[in-house]
């Protein structure tokens, strides 16, 4: 497993839209595992493989409860139900962070890292994570969706 580089602000990538995965080989089971320890290592909840400069439909989820990551390849969200205002912020957006509209429920199916293909009905945080990556794999970026005058720039803590 290894680190891979993130893909920063103003990267054109980040704006393009991910193709979908026709083929689970090895090569995207090391991929998936390194999404997983990127994530990680930045303490985000989601990565989307846009992310890490590869335009695949591949999100990697992670709520730090005791279910572990859960890996998404070519979601789709099927429904959505309600509204909720979060905060929000991104690997891609170091130290940006924003109030956001998603909604509050949605249902998306997608193939596991197995091939088999799941659905998944999801609230609250789980919900807006799955959202935000999907609109990673449109080509799509959170700071496009804020609500005006939400953005915040927060100093990052020195490394000790």
């Amino acid at each position: 497993m290894a680190i891979r580089n993130l893909r920063y602000e103003g990267d054109e990538i980040l704006k393009k839209k991910s193709r979908e995965v026709e083929v689970i080989d090895d090569k995207l089971q090391i991929l998936i595992d390194d999404m997983i320890e990127t994530m990680h290592k930045y303490n985000g909840v989601g990565l989307a493989a846009v992310q890490v400069g590869i335009l695949k439909r591949v999100v990697v989820i992670d709520l730090y409860d005791d279910k572990g990551p859960i890996v998404l390849i070519n979601p789709v969200i099927t429904k959505t139900k309600g509204e909720q205002e979060v905060e929000e912020g991104c690997l891609s957006f170091p130290n940006e962070f924003a109030k956001v509209i998603r909604p509050a429920e949605v249902t998306a199916e997608y193939t596991d890292r197995k091939g088999k293909r799941m659905r998944v009905k999801a609230k609250e945080l789980l919900a807006q994570a799955i959202s935000h990556e999907v609109d990673h794999l449109n080509g799509e970026v959170f700071i496009d969706k804020i609500i005006p005058g939400t953005l915040e720039y927060v100093e990052p803590e020195e490394e000790k």
